[in-house]
């Protein structure tokens, strides 16, 4: 929810203009500063800044987004398997105009997924039998596509950072040194021209389906290409538990495949909330309950709403502005009204994970604005939460798992 100054808005942030008297009032009763969740060398991206949020070093534990996602969808990675987000897309023209397939929705999605897999997986040869390529079906425009013996050190463009690009630059390339040879895997070379043959011949086979031909008819976006990116092999992290002994069990709610896969490595439980979607008509009260009642067992709950970041990916301010009042008052509200009377003391901090800019729709790695609140903390000078006046914070500027830290210590 994070964002640069916009004219249409008098010059101010979407935090600075929004309604949210919760916000507000937290950061006038606790401390705030600002975060750098985003390490040097490292793309802005989902994966990156809630991995570093939760306190990890990303030096040693990055593997990009498909074996997160391969996690919380239930997939168990095998030592050879490379696992690589896929999102369907829509290109219009020659270019990516939605990073989303037109806000597809879960069900319509498995249907593509598997006449995918019916078209374009294959084996690696017929005599061992088992897939060389396997499509697996995630949350809405978000899947995983599997390469056995799949070689990671490629270069591959996250789509919602291209919106309105032309797509063929974009193409799937290998890194050029820097990895060390592999005879039990493909090449890099092997590998992105795997990727992008799998890329031309979805956009060959979605474009005849019944799904986008009906969409087609009634002048909606088309679901109508593949677009696999970030991909790794399965990480080695320790769980929250294993850093932190003021943990001794957790939870994650998020609509999100790629938070929940995050959450499962770091040890904490998956909650799923009927509704949550990932989008603007998420279930707000329903993930601010299953919290609620998360802290009645848990040590630590870690609630991910991905609207803000859906509404500045499509540069809809309107919206965008929405779901920052939703989040204020039908989520951070509730959980505040119901801990802050507890015996137990409850510390609550509010943060984006990075900026989505509703003007430039795509992920930037600045510093967010965070707040920590407890009942008995002694307050800073901060008077509203956002990114101006976080800077006048007490905590300063932090870094990557300082966080955590003054978290724990708190």
């Amino acid at each position: 929810m994070a964002d640069l100054p916009v004219e249409r808005l008098g010059g101010k942030t979407l935090l600075q203009y929004a309604h949210k008297p919760m916000m507000d009032q937290l950061a006038r009763e606790g401390r705030c500063g600002r975060l750098i969740t985003v390490p040097e060398g490292f793309p802005p991206g989902s994966e990156v800044a809630n991995t570093a949020i939760l306190g990890y070093d990303l030096n040693k534990v990055y593997e990009g987004r498909g074996p997160l996602e391969a996690a919380s969808i239930g997939y168990e990675m095998a030592d050879d398997d490379f696992a690589i987000r896929c999102n369907i897309i829509t290109l219009e023209d020659g270019k990516i105009i939605t990073h989303n397939g037109g806000n597809l929705e879960t069900d319509d999605a498995r249907v593509l997924i598997d006449y995918l897999n019916e078209n374009l997986a294959k084996p690696i040869n017929e005599r061992e039998g088992c897939e060389r390529v396997k499509f697996i079906t995630g949350i809405q425009y978000r899947h995983l596509l599997v390469i056995k013996g799949g070689n990671k050190h490629i270069v591959c463009a996250p789509p919602h950072d291209h919106p309105n690009e032309e797509w063929r630059p974009l193409l799937v390339k290998p890194a050029v040194s820097g990895f060390p040879a592999d005879i039990h895997r493909l090449s890099p070379q092997e590998t992105a021209d795997l990727l992008n043959d799998l890329i031309l011949k979805s956009q060959e086979l979605l474009a005849k389906h019944p799904f986008n031909i009906e969409r087609a008819k009634r002048g909606e976006r088309q679901a109508n290409s593949i677009w696999p990116w970030s991909g790794g092999y399965r990480p080695s992290m320790e769980t929250l538990m294993q850093q932190y002994p003021q943990v001794k069990s957790g939870a994650v709610i998020s609509a999100v495949d790629l938070i929940q896969g995050i959450g499962k490595y770091a040890g904490l439980r998956i909650i799923k909330v009927p509704g949550a979607t990932g989008l603007a008509d998420t279930n707000y009260e329903g993930k601010a309950q299953a919290a609620i009642d998360a802290l009645e067992k848990d040590d630590f709950v870690f609630v991910h709403v991905e609207a803000s970041d859906e509404a500045g990916h499509d540069g809809d301010l309107e919206l965008k502005l929405k779901t920052i009042e939703y989040l204020d008052q039908r989520l951070i509200a509730p959980i505040y009204n119901k801990v802050k009377g507890w015996d137990e003391p409850v510390c609550i901090a509010v943060l984006p994970d990075h900026l989505t800019p509703v003007e430039m729709r795509i992920h930037v790695g600045q510093p967010v604005p965070f707040l920590i609140w407890h009942r008995g903390i002694t307050p800073d000078s901060v008077q509203q939460y956002d990114e101006v006046s976080c800077v006048s914070g007490s905590y300063g500027l932090l870094k990557l798992n300082e966080f955590m830290q003054a978290l724990m210590r708190e």
